[in-house]
Parts: C-alpha cells; structure tokens; sequence
C-alpha cells in the first residue's frame, strides 16, 4: 500500500433487519466490529420482525469494516443501526462521511424512506443498494426509484449484500458518483490524507 493513500469514510444505512452488518462482514478485509445484541422478549413490541424471518441479533451502536479498495484509496465502513431507537447516533456517525450506501429490502421499501430522507436533508450523497435476496430481485430499478423518490442522477443498484464482489462494486459506484458530484477538489477537502 502507498504510502500517500488516501482514506475515506462511508457509512452504510438502511431499515431493520436489511443485511447492512451482512454487507460490512462481507467486503471488509479486517474483521470487522459488530455491536450486536441478541433481541430480548422486550423488542416485541418495538421492533418489526415481519418479514425478516428468523432475525436473532440486532446492531445496537454500530458496524466497521475496512477496505482497501486500490493502492490510493481506503475505505472505512460504519453501519448504522436500523431501529428507530437507535437512529440519534446517526448524526454522530454521518460527521465527516464522503458519502452513503442506503440498502434497501425490496420485499419492505417503507422501511428505508427514513434514510434516504435523513441523507437528502444532510446533503450526503449516496446510492441505494437493492439487496436482492437469494438472488431475487422482486422489483425494477425504476419501480425502486419512482416508489422512494429517487432523483434521476442518485445510482441504484441490485447488489446480494453477502458476496464480496457485489458489495465492492456498490461502494466503487459510491465513491464515482461523489467525485462526478463534488469533484475531485471538494473531495479531497473531506478526505483524511495520513500523516507520513
């Protein structure tokens, strides 16, 4: 790795249940740190489990990971918790990011109007990842973008949250979109060069 790379962070955000800590786990090249819980009778009533099937644990505060994505450019991950709970530690977590993933479930879009809204008034930019689970892909790309007000210039993307590859791919497409939107100059003003 040079010695001149360049780092920057992106968080990962998302509803209840959408596969962010899956996403982080998959691409990250260092184990990543996970806060999560196991859900307690105490979360009946406050979390919605429909359609999730099977969920056991929750993230509580936070998911990293790393990843080097070329000799010049590193990647920190920070996902965020889905439940509303936990939401006010997003303005924490989105101070000094580059940019967004927002994943999206297509089975339950309704769950990340939240995000793209919170993204939207911070004037982060970001992309949507359609976590296309066991390989389904239930709605279109323009089914997606016309259902949550995407703007035209935002990208979506199917991605499987679990492969590597995939979730490479949508972090590469992050890291274009916000150079093609801010421009090499603004970017550079917010990314942490390292100290030599």
């Amino acid at each position: 790795m040079s010695s001149t790379a360049t780092s920057a962070k992106i968080v990962v955000a998302g509803g209840f249940g959408v596969g962010k800590t899956t996403l982080v786990g998959s691409v990250s090249e260092i184990t990543p740190l996970t806060t999560e819980a196991i859900m307690t009778a105490a979360s009946v009533d406050v979390d919605d489990v429909s359609g999730i099937g099977g969920k056991t644990t929750t993230t509580v505060a936070m998911d990293f990971g790393r990843i080097t994505i070329d000799e010049e450019l590193i990647l920190y991950l920070f996902g965020t918790p889905g439940q509303t709970r936990f939401w006010f530690m997003w303005d924490e977590l989105v101070r000094g990011a580059i940019g967004a993933v927002v994943l999206v479930d297509p089975r339950r879009l309704a769950d990340c109007f939240s995000a793209v809204d919170f993204f939207e008034q911070h004037g982060v930019p970001y992309v949507v990842g359609m976590n296309c689970f066991d390989g389904m892909q239930s709605n279109t790309i323009r089914e997606i973008r016309e259902a949550l007000s995407i703007r035209p210039d935002v990208p979506i993307m199917a991605c499987d949250a679990r492969r590597r590859e995939s979730t490479k791919n949508l972090l590469i497409a992050l890291v274009e979109y916000v150079l093609r939107m801010r421009g090499t100059a603004a970017l550079a003003s917010r990314l942490a060069v390292p100290q030599t």
